[in-house]
């Protein structure tokens, strides 16, 4: 049976982004899973994503997260907005589990699709040297890959694993969330809207970790 769906609060989403940037520390918090020092300072875009699943097959719940860009003039951080995916588009294993992603963009070309209407990733998000994880894929430098994605079960994920995944805006959110109708290109790059607090605090918490 559906139920309708209810629209978040300011602060509720304000409660959720803290929640998001919270398991970010926590993931950079483990030797084994955490985003590379070099790797994260060399992101032009970050995308932070929980997800839960419950049952078999399709029986998806959840599916929300957040995403800031790089100004490539200035290398700060900016504004953050919300986003939604797509429940069946991840490839993870049957039965009820929560899990988080982290997804770099590692070049301009890459961020800037944060701005389309559907943020679609797969073949070109793989694996990287040093996780076994990836599989073959383990191979590839960082510097080869456009996207690269983080799981804080797995570590890096290898292409496979996350093929056909889709990620579009949450107009919904970001409508409460400024309180005026931004478009992602808006928020992202086009300096409508300011930092908040918790959108700051991430972009210390990039900063911090790019340098150990």
């Amino acid at each position: 049976m559906a139920l309708p769906a209810v629209a978040e609060t300011k602060a509720q989403l304000e409660k959720k982004a803290q929640k998001l940037v919270a398991k970010f520390e926590s993931l950079q918090q483990k030797a084994d899973k955490r985003v590379p020092a070099d790797v994260l300072k060399k992101a032009q875009g970050i995308i932070l994503l929980d997800r839960t699943k419950a049952g078999f097959v399709f029986a998806y719940q959840g599916g929300s997260g957040i995403a800031m860009a790089k100004d490539p003039k200035s290398g700060r951080w900016g504004p953050l907005a919300f986003l939604k995916a797509n429940e069946a588009s991840l490839g993870f294993q049957i039965g009820g589990q929560q899990s988080f992603l982290v997804i770099l963009l590692m070049d301009q070309d890459s961020a800037a699709k944060l701005a389309d209407p559907i943020f679609e990733f797969g073949g070109e998000a793989r694996g990287t040297a040093g996780d076994a994880s990836a599989g073959e894929e383990g191979t590839l430098k960082s510097a080869e890959q456009s996207i690269l994605v983080y799981d804080e079960r797995q570590g890096l994920f290898g292409g496979a694993a996350i093929k056909g995944g889709e990620i579009s805006p949450d107009t919904d959110a970001n409508l409460a969330y400024y309180d005026e109708v931004f478009s992602m290109k808006e928020i992202l790059f086009g300096r409508k809207v300011k930092p908040s607090k918790t959108a700051e605090l991430l972009a210390q918490k990039i900063q911090d970790y790019s340098r150990k």
